[in-house]
């Protein structure tokens, strides 16, 4: 009998868990649109004028953190590198976390632009973000068309229409934040929400 009841708590918390986040996106769609418009993620970036000076084919990359240790890798088909605001066009691309102290998560897309100093990767067209399973959390699972990556926050956020997919629960929005430093999600507007329950075990 104990199972059983603590099935039926663990469902009722997990229901729970998906009323708070779908009425707190509720409150809190606006002004978080808002602030995110505010703050002006420049998208969709707009490729530079001018021609690239090199390109890399098949290439990857680790990029260091503060400390000296890595802090993500990036790979792609193809990477062209343009002058006149320094920033990269990658074809292809697949971005790898390396912290060890954060969950593991792979982003990747049909392109992406890396701006800012490489402090921004905006990734376009078919853009995947998964999140993998962590500290008894589900892997967590975000499709879009835009995504943009704040590698050095451990931020990725969008104010397009995202799916996102934990478990056997789907929700859906436009325009989302997630935090894998803090593992919260925030998703706002239009906010829709599915829960499968998980199969009894006999």
């Amino acid at each position: 009998m104990s199972g059983h009841s603590g099935a039926r708590k663990a469902e009722r918390i997990r229901v729970a868990v998906i009323l708070a986040i779908l009425i707190g996106a509720a409150l809190g769609s606006f002004w978080v649109m808002q602030a995110m418009r505010a703050a002006g993620d420049k998208q969709p970036v707009q490729r530079p004028r001018g021609k690239p000076d090199y390109y890399l084919e098949n290439f990857s990359y680790v990029r260091m953190g503060p400390t000296g240790l890595p802090r993500y890798d990036v790979s792609g088909r193809k990477m062209e590198h343009f002058p006149t605001d320094d920033s990269f066009e990658i074809t292809k691309p697949v971005v790898h976390n390396l912290d060890q102290a954060q969950a593991p998560m792979e982003l990747y897309s049909d392109t992406a632009r890396v701006t800012d100093d490489q402090t921004q990767i905006h990734m376009y067209g078919n853009a995947n973000a998964i999140r993998a399973p962590y500290k008894g959390r589900e892997q967590m699972h975000l499709v879009s068309e835009y995504l943009l990556l704040l590698p050095d926050d451990e931020i990725v956020k969008t104010d397009k229409p995202v799916a996102m997919t934990m478990g056997t629960t789907r929700l859906n929005g436009v325009g989302m934040v997630a935090n894998n430093a803090t593992q919260v999600v925030q998703l706002f507007g239009n906010v829709r929400g599915y829960y499968e329950p998980t199969p009894k075990k006999r």
